[in-house]
């Protein structure tokens, strides 16, 4: 009982320090290798596509784990399971830099997998021990907009490391920054178990990882254009749907449910999940694939290479998102969480709006609306969705939401890739290989699924509890 009067201060700047190198190496393992791709492909004696597919089988396996361990470390601890996260990473890192194969890499990348759910727990570590909503709002920000690069450096030097000492060079770097993020974890960052003495569903977990791991490879097969077992494709969603229907029957009848069924019944959850989901398929493609892409076609778009659209476009969007990022955290809980979102949201859909009819013909304007988008999603948008994923969760379960949000950002993103792409292609005439109509319906088509996203935040209760509604007190 005395647990709360013996518990130690904690220091604001080391607990950010340590849960910043946490978010950091994380985030080297979704962006670094970016430069190293095709590197890779030449030194392991592969195609681009195969390469290709050992990012997709991080992102799956992150958005799986997502689903699971930020319950598992409200039972044994925080601390504990994001330590294991990074020791496990750190493992993972080490086989990729040894790979001799594709095979061994897809093992190493898959492993890596495991630190999915890094930013959610960080970020519920972060509100158990800073109780101001201010304060938590612009740490919030900052530890979030990590997850939007690391200011488009983690890209520069992942391309200087290949250029310079080879693709595994890119891999012992993560390694030495998931030791280092190990040390300043161990020593800084406190210990919370807020359900200690309740046990852990791995009943549940099965069907659930099932479900969601089939729609995302069936997603991720709708991605790869090729002679794939159509069968098998369409027998996926199938699978995810009766997996889904036997976890929510389990659910119900399980004394301890690793998601309780009436809190997927309620607003705060299914409305957030699904805003998550359209407002990443909204986005995530947009500029990760139509930009991207648009920059570099030599016969639609401006013929630049893949260094000159990172700097112009990638490195900035990052950038924009990490200055706005601690802003937009620190005004929502004066402004109100969704209100700040919104604002972000509609600065999206503009900026891609105005992309889709005079970006595709203007570099500069181009270039003007990514950073816009850097500013609204990455530095807004993104911060509020994950936000809200911790502020909403209920007190009793506060893992379950922010697992299954990183899991609607991670399906988003695989849904972006599978339908912008694909209406860019529907659009593109094989006569006039010039024409930008392609990339103006994917960026239109983009926008219009943000519409849905932005209406569906309306039916997002507010957080109350994190938003000041009245002049402190004094306590």
């Amino acid at each position: 009982m005395n647990a709360l009067a013996q518990k130690p201060a904690v220091r604001v700047g080391s607990l950010m320090v340590a849960l910043l190198a946490a978010c950091i190496a994380f985030q080297l393992n979704a962006s670094m290798l970016s430069p190293a791709l095709v590197t890779m492909a030449k030194e392991l004696n592969t195609d681009d596509a195969t390469i290709g597919l050992s990012q997709t089988m991080f992102f799956t396996a992150a958005a799986l784990f997502s689903l699971f361990l930020p319950r598992l470390s409200d039972i044994i601890g925080r601390k504990r399971v994001l330590v294991g996260m990074l020791a496990i990473m750190a493992v993972g890192t080490v086989i990729a830099a040894l790979a001799t194969n594709v095979e061994m890499l897809f093992v190493g990348r898959i492993i890596q997998g495991v630190t999915g759910p890094v930013v959610p727990v960080t970020l519920l570590m972060l509100r158990n021990e800073i109780q101001d909503p201010k304060r938590y709002g612009t740490m919030m920000g900052v530890i979030t907009a990590v997850n939007g690069g690391i200011a488009g450096v983690d890209a520069l030097a992942g391309g200087w490391l290949v250029a310079n000492h080879g693709f595994r060079s890119v891999f012992w770097t993560m390694a030495v920054v998931a030791v280092i993020a190990i040390a300043c974890v161990l020593v800084w960052a406190p210990e919370s178990r807020p359900s200690k003495d309740t046990k852990m569903d791995w009943l549940g977990v099965v069907p659930l990882v099932v479900s969601i791991g089939s729609f995302l490879t069936f997603l991720n097969f709708l991605g790869a254009v090729n002679d794939s077992n159509w069968f098998i494709i369409w027998a996926l969603p199938v699978l995810g749907l009766a997996s889904f229907w036997a976890f929510w029957a389990l659910e119900s009848k399980i004394a301890e449910p690793l998601i309780p069924p009436k809190y997927l019944k309620q607003r705060s959850s299914w409305a957030l999940l699904v805003t998550t989901l359209l407002t990443m398929t909204g986005v995530f493609a947009v500029v990760n694939g139509l930009v991207a892409s648009l920059a570099q076609n030599t016969e639609a778009g401006f013929g630049l290479g893949a260094d000159l659209t990172s700097l112009w476009f990638l490195m900035p969007y990052a950038v924009a998102g990490w200055i706005v990022g601690p802003f937009a955290g620190r005004l929502a809980p004066t402004f109100g969480y969704l209100n700040v979102m919104r604002v972000g949201m509609l600065g999206t859909i503009v900026g891609t709006i105005v992309m889709a009819f005079v970006g595709v013909h203007s570099l500069p304007v181009l270039i003007v609306t990514t950073i816009v988008l850097g500013i609204t999603y990455a530095g807004i948008g993104n911060i509020m969705l994950n936000g809200l994923g911790i502020v909403l969760s209920p007190k009793d379960n506060p893992g379950f939401l922010p697992g299954l949000n990183a899991g609607a950002f991670n399906l988003g993103a695989g849904v972006s890739f599978a339908i912008l792409p694909a209406v860019q292609l529907l659009f593109t005439s094989a006569d006039d290989p010039s024409s930008t109509t392609g990339y103006s319906a994917g960026m239109l088509a983009g926008a219009a699924i943000s519409i849905l996203g932005f209406a569906m935040s309306f039916l997002i209760p507010a957080p109350k509890d994190a938003e000041v509604t009245a002049p402190a007190t004094g306590k």
